[in-house]
């Protein structure tokens, strides 16, 4: 079975390999993609770009020590992650489902490998070690859940799920089967996003007082005048458990993808996930305590678009003090004794000179990754915990799905982090449990 091979070659490895704390830069792939490269046609998978370490040399790991890969969704964000792991040491992508024709055939046969048009095909191949999922947002977590209960280990790009219900269902679903799960939050990777973390962690702003949260703000609009769906694209297969609505220009594309209630909720979720997550990584935040949210947005009556935007969020984690409004990506810790703001472009702090410390030692040390896709090979390999595990991908999803539920109900949102339930509100608590799904899809 792969997966015992996969816990064989963790007991091989020495153990500097495999710690959190280590990165790898190396040749993913050993078979040759030259001729299917110069095969390609013109820009039916662009833009792929693939360096000359995806070609295979000899330090590519033999097979029987690489960890073969499926990836699920090959849009945009999909080929991208596609390109990332060809860069990789250890894995070998073998397989790729989506539901456009054009893009799962030219990702074949870039990559040498089968081309799925029903993903459950790929998740039932005892050659696949782990999956890749990139899908529109509400898929995320019925695919996910699926593969840990194949038996592979998954990579999920963010958001987690479109209701609380599904990220506690997917959480309890790896845990039980002791699957590792990797989160798309990709800011732990990066050094200065680590750094300025553990700055909060070790104290060095005194006490948390106060967290500002920003994120890209939505939009409305985008047409609902029904057309026909692209003769490559399996509408039905695409909607999946979603409401099955006419298919009209950009349905299927961002930004509708992410604008569009049925699939997801908006950028609360589908760019919040990023400074949320790091206000989860900087502050520890525990959600244990009591959290209430209240908020303003805009939800948009007419055009394709439904999500909540220009959103103002207020309330308190705990005894934390906690804002999130739309802006450029970024998050505040704001102490009894300075602050620090962890952007995605770099950081800020007052007083400056937190910016010229060092971490000791005896400080707090977060797990350092230079590569997210390669954080996640390593933690197969080894069995550990990677950088952004199931349970601080659904820490930081439940915020942004409480602020969601609070803009639509006009009103306080209380959750009791103890029991995992919104109390005093059953409107509210029925807008997290999980959505009907259609026939023949569940969780």
């Amino acid at each position: 079975m792969p997966n015992a091979r996969i816990r064989s070659l963790a007991e091989s490895v020495p153990r500097s390999a495999v710690s959190p704390r280590s990165s790898h830069a190396g040749p993913c792939q050993e078979i040759s993609r030259r001729r299917a490269l110069k095969n390609l046609t013109a820009g039916a998978i662009a833009p792929y770009v693939i360096t000359s370490t995806a070609l295979g040399n000899d330090q590519t790991p033999a097979a029987s020590e690489r960890i073969t890969l499926g990836h699920i969704g090959i849009g945009n964000r999909g080929r991208s992650l596609l390109r990332g792991f060809f860069n990789c040491h250890g894995a070998q992508s073998v397989a790729v489902a989506d539901a456009y024709k054009s893009r799962r055939k030219a990702a074949a046969t870039m990559i040498k490998g089968q081309a799925y048009a029903d993903f459950r095909e790929l998740l039932a191949s005892d050659d696949i070690d782990a999956v890749v999922i990139a899908t529109p947002d509400h898929w995320h977590v019925p695919i996910a859940n699926r593969a840990a209960r194949a038996g592979k280990d998954a990579y999920v790009e963010k958001p987690l799920g479109v209701t609380i219900e599904e990220d506690l269902l997917c959480r309890r679903t790896f845990q039980e089967n002791k699957k590792i799960f990797q989160y798309g939050t990709q800011q732990r990777s990066s050094k200065h996003c680590r750094f300025g973390c553990e700055l909060v962690r070790s104290g060095r702003i005194g006490k948390i007082q106060a967290i500002e949260v920003v994120a890209p703000n939505g939009g409305s609009g985008g047409s609902t005048e029904p057309i026909p769906a692209p003769a490559d694209l399996d509408y039905e297969m695409w909607n999946g458990p979603a409401p099955l609505k006419p298919y009209s220009a950009g349905r299927c594309e961002p930004p509708a993808t992410y604008w569009i209630y049925d699939y997801s909720i908006g950028y609360l979720g589908g760019w919040g996930a990023h400074p949320l997550d790091i206000m989860v990584w900087g502050s520890d935040a525990d959600l244990s305590g009591p959290i209430v949210l209240e908020g303003t947005g805009v939800i948009p009556e007419t055009g394709l678009y439904d999500t909540v935007y220009d959103w103002h969020i207020r309330g308190k984690l705990g005894t934390v003090d906690f804002t999130f409004t739309p802006g450029p990506n970024s998050t505040k810790f704001i102490g009894t004794e300075g602050w620090v703001e962890v952007r995605r472009s770099g950081l800020d702090a007052q007083p400056k000179s937190l910016l010229q410390t060092t971490i000791a030692a005896d400080d707090y040390q977060l797990v350092a990754s230079a590569r997210q896709d390669q954080n996640f090979l390593d933690a197969i390999k080894s069995r550990r915990q990677p950088v952004s595990p199931i349970v601080d991908a659904v820490r930081s999803d439940l915020i942004s799905l409480l602020c969601d539920i609070a803009v639509r109900t006009g009103r306080p949102i209380t959750w009791d982090g103890r029991q995992e339930r919104i109390v005093g509100d059953e409107e509210a608590a029925k807008m997290a449990r999980a959505r009907p799904m259609r026939d023949p899809w569940t969780l």
